[in-house]
């Protein structure tokens, strides 16, 4: 009876060991965002309906340098990533053979009021190459597609509302930020274009649109919001840093991610 109990004893108190050794480890916390932020919701990404040819507008790391050069300007502004732009100037059977690259947000800016823009720019990785493709200019464009809800032109109801910066200060590394409000070049497409007098031939400062586009009747809206390239020369280079207001969208490998001001 001694040893039956004993043996009793010594099976109870090594069951729960056991249990114990064959219990799942605890699960490991989630690792930590690379990137600074948390995972948000992402409704970025290439606009099929205004891309033309094949050209690349794809999260990418980097660029970083070219060589040689050191600081901030070597690096992204923003994180490890940027959005790399790739278009050809003559690799499609249209007129002009030329491409076009749009990468932006169908979802979260719809509705929005266009006179409620107040801030707007990006940074841009230039290089020497693209200058020589289309001179100083040859730049990306940051592009909203909007409701002009014009009352000269009340049938007249979207239209493109591009901004073409200046020259990039830097070739071959980082710029600075490039203020779409108080530098570059704005114009409408369309009709709207014709209409206001900010059009391609005769463009507009940030606030002589906004003056166009405040003729009395409704308030213009957005559609979307994007940065593009095309249809003009071949550009091979990056864009990070997008600003809208109060939020910067920072381009990252994984996605894009949105940041406060400051």
């Amino acid at each position: 009876m001694l040893g039956i109990t004993a043996l009793t004893v010594i099976a109870a108190t090594a069951a729960p060991a056991s249990a114990s050794a064959d219990a799942p480890a605890p699960a490991a916390p989630a690792s930590a965002d690379p990137y600074g932020t948390a995972p948000v919701q992402d409704h970025w990404g290439v606009i099929a309906r205004n891309t033309i040819g094949s050209p690349v507008a794809a999260l990418r790391k980097g660029p970083f340098g070219s060589f040689g050069v050191t600081g901030p300007s070597a690096r992204p502004p923003f994180g490890q990533g940027s959005l790399g732009i790739e278009v050809a100037d003559r690799s499609t059977s249209l007129t002009p053979p030329s491409e076009k690259a749009s990468f932006g947000n169908e979802v979260d800016f719809y509705g929005d009021p266009v006179l409620g823009i107040t801030d707007v720019g990006f940074h841009v990785f230039q290089t020497g190459e693209n200058i020589t493709y289309g001179g100083p200019g040859n730049m990306p464009n940051i592009t909203f597609e909007i409701n002009p809800n014009l009352t000269a032109a009340p049938a007249t109801t979207y239209s493109s509302m591009v901004w073409l910066p200046d020259p990039s200060p830097t070739v071959n590394s980082w710029s600075p930020y490039l203020d779409a409000t108080t530098t570059g070049k704005w114009f409408l497409t369309g009709n709207a274009g014709t209409v206001t007098g900010c059009n391609l031939t005769t463009t507009c400062t940030f606030q002589q649109l906004r003056t166009a586009l405040s003729d009395g009747g409704a308030e213009p809206t957005v559609y979307t919001a994007a940065v593009g390239k095309g249809r003009d020369f071949m550009w091979i280079g990056a864009v990070d840093g997008l600003r809208i207001n109060g939020t910067v969208y920072d381009f990252e490998p994984d996605k894009v991610r949105p940041r406060p001001v400051g």
